[in-house]
């Protein structure tokens, strides 16, 4: 994959869309790459999908928002999709 495209210091925006289907043994975690600062990776059983914290002023804030909002919409798709079973909450207190 190439570098980030670059103009006069400033990290250029690609749009992009990407179609998968979690394979057997996909799964959801988080990289810790430095104090506060973190990663989503999806792993999808083949290939894998990180989300980092953008490069923007206050990007851990943007990247917080848009994991509460990836959270909840997962959490309809689950429901729908397997109604019986209950969403892990991740808090065993």
């Amino acid at each position: 994959m190439s570098a980030p495209l670059r103009h006069k210091g400033r990290v250029g925006i690609v749009a992009f869309t990407v179609t998968c289907s979690p394979g057997r043994d996909a799964a959801a975690g988080v990289r810790q790459i430095g104090p506060g600062w973190v990663s989503l990776v999806l792993s999808m059983d083949p290939g894998r999908v990180v989300i980092d914290v953008p490069s923007v002023s206050g990007g851990a804030v943007v990247l917080a928002r848009f994991c509460r909002e990836l959270a909840r919409e997962a959490s309809r798709v689950a429901s729908d999709l397997d109604p019986g079973q209950a969403i892990p909450t991740g808090s065993t207190s």
